[in-house]
């Protein structure tokens, strides 16, 4: 996964592409200071956590934008998780979160709301390495949860 964000680096410099040049720069660094934080290399697995914490602020950053009405800033953050999404895995489908979900379900069997934190815990190391958007899984455990 480094090696590839790396070839990726060198080929911006090379075709002069200062606006992906500079998010793989950002991506970098980011990189690095978990790098320092948890002391070893990062396997996949980490980089990945850190590649969708960097999308997460960028998503979170054009939900801010958009309320001013920033549109020029918005569309360069959408640019910025193109060209951070190709780096994670394929995002699962609503498809597959539902199959997930109702896995956990047969298996915790929940009776309330008060159950939520369970089954996120287990939906959450059931996806461990795949890519999948935790604020719809959260939205639709809520909902099956409140139509019981």
């Amino acid at each position: 996964m480094n090696i590839k964000i790396n070839d990726d680096l060198k080929n911006a410099m090379k075709e002069k592409d200062a606006f992906k040049l500079s998010v793989l720069r950002m991506l970098k660094s980011a990189l690095q200071l978990e790098k320092i934080a948890k002391k070893h290399e990062l396997d996949d697995n980490e980089i990945i956590t850190v590649i969708k914490k960097q999308v997460k602020l960028r998503k979170d950053s054009i939900l801010e934008y958009k309320k001013y009405n920033k549109e020029e800033s918005v569309k360069d953050l959408e640019k910025e998780i193109e060209i951070l999404s190709v780096y994670l895995p394929e995002e699962m489908s609503i498809e597959e979160i539902n199959t997930l979900i109702d896995e956990v379900f047969k298996v915790v069997n929940p009776s309330s709301i008060k159950d939520m934190g369970n089954i996120m815990k287990i939906v959450n190391e059931k996806i461990t390495g795949k890519n999948a958007d935790m604020a719809l899984i959260s939205k639709t455990v809520k909902e099956k949860l409140s139509s019981l």
